[in-house]
This record gives structure tokens, sequence and C-alpha cells, in this order.
């Protein structure tokens, strides 16, 4: 029997991916779904699985640092969000991916070739990896609160951050979600080319500007593409604008 791990620290999806392979390939032996690094080279050392699934952006050990450590005849799979960067690289060397959210046609493609072919060059794989690994990673989703769901919150749908007393709220287009986590630390984690922090407060995406205009204390009021309010930035960020 093909046995497999799941390697993702986000229950949610870890979960979503294992109903998924049970439906399209329910002879494959799922041996654990670790969270972490460190536990998902632990249970590869025990159950030798065939195949791991690994997500590659994971708080401490990265999902690309496990797969140089895994057994040689362990085969790959990396499950990421949209990474440009690294997608065409996983491409160019025919390494098998998956993104998120995982299709039920893409995965239906790779479990065909994951039963086609053989191991995967380790050489080839090490040296992807060490290049894959020079590119800077940003967050690419965020765990959120919606009443007494949680949810994830793609990062490219959210519009705006905001920081209130409690929490930062989280605007997409249609919603208001919560998280724990302060504004500032969410900064250090986004994107800077994607992202702009126009206040002490608020972090906006940069392409949800509609337009930018200044009043006459040099302050800006933006206005977005897909929220009706409008949010203001402070005069120490002027500058972003200067050039719109």
């Amino acid at each position: 029997m093909t046995t497999a791990l799941i390697l993702e620290d986000e229950p949610l999806l870890a979960e979503q991916l294992r109903d998924k392979l049970a439906l399209l390939w329910p002879e494959l032996d799922i041996v654990g779904m670790p969270a972490q690094g460190g536990e998902a080279l632990r249970l590869a050392s025990e159950a030798e699985p065939d195949i791991a699934f690994l997500d590659i952006r994971l708080p401490g050990m990265s999902g690309l640092e496990v797969a140089a450590a895994l057994p040689a005849h362990t085969r790959v799979v990396f499950v990421t969000a949209y990474d440009e960067f690294a997608v065409e690289a996983f491409r160019a060397a025919a390494v098998d991916y998956l993104l998120k959210p995982v299709s039920d046609e893409r995965l239906a493609a790779t479990i065909e070739r994951l039963r086609r072919e053989g191991n995967q060059n380790r050489e080839e794989l090490l040296a992807l990896l060490q290049q894959v690994s020079a590119a800077p990673s940003w967050l690419q989703w965020v765990r959120a609160g919606l009443g007494d769901t949680t949810v994830l919150v793609p990062v490219d749908e959210v519009v705006y951050f905001r920081a209130d007393a409690k929490y930062t709220s989280v605007m997409t287009r249609e919603r208001e979600h919560h998280v724990r986590r302060a504004i500032s630390q969410l900064e250090s984690q986004l994107d800077p080319d994607k992202f702009w922090r126009i206040h002490r407060g608020i972090i906006v995406r940069v392409d949800q500007i509609a337009s930018a205009s200044r009043d006459l204390r040099g302050r800006y009021v933006l206005t977005l593409r897909d929220r009706p309010e409008k949010l203001r930035s402070s005069q120490a960020y002027g500058h972003l604008f200067k050039h719109m």
C-alpha cells in the first residue's frame, strides 16, 4: 500500500487535502498530518512514507527544509499558495506541486503522475530547493475569526488591515474578519510591494487604491476599489503618494 504524510500548519487545509485524497486515491494510506517540520521528520523516519505533501511556508522549519531532509525514496509534492517565483521554478524542473486552494482536477493529475513515475532525482531536487529558498517568503493566508468560526483568508483578497483596541480587522470586499495579531507583526510578514502602511493603524493593499487626494493638512484621503469607505493617511506616509 502506498503511504503519505501531509505537512500543513492549518488544520482546515490539512483536513481538506486528506478528504480529497480519500476520494481520489482511496487506497492511499495517510500515516499522519503533522503541523511542524520537526514533527514531520520524526514521523518520516518512523513511517518512511512513499509521498510527502508539504506546505512551504511554516513557522520554524519550512517545507523546503523538510524536503531536503526526507528519506531519499520519499517523493515530494509541494503545496503552496500562489508564489510566482517558486511555481515557475517547480514547473521548469518538473517538480510536483499543488496550488492552494487545491482543485480536484489538479490533484487528480498529480495523483496520476505519482502513480506512473518513479522516484525523484534527489540531486536535482536539492539544487532546486536551494534556488527557491533564496526567494523572499511573504504571508499568504490569515487565520481569522468570523463570529464563532475560524476561516482562512487569502492575503490577495484583503483590501486593508485596521488596528482596533483588542484585535486587527481584516477587511475584504464583502466581509470584516478579526485577528488577534498586532498590525506591526502583520506588516513584517506582508510583501511591501503589495501592501503599504499608510497610518499607524492601517495597512492597505496597493492595487486597491483607486485614487489619493491631498487635504490642506498634507494628509491623503484614499478612495478604494472594492470598499465604499475612504481611508486617511497620516503625514508621515505622505511620500508614498507623491508620484501617483
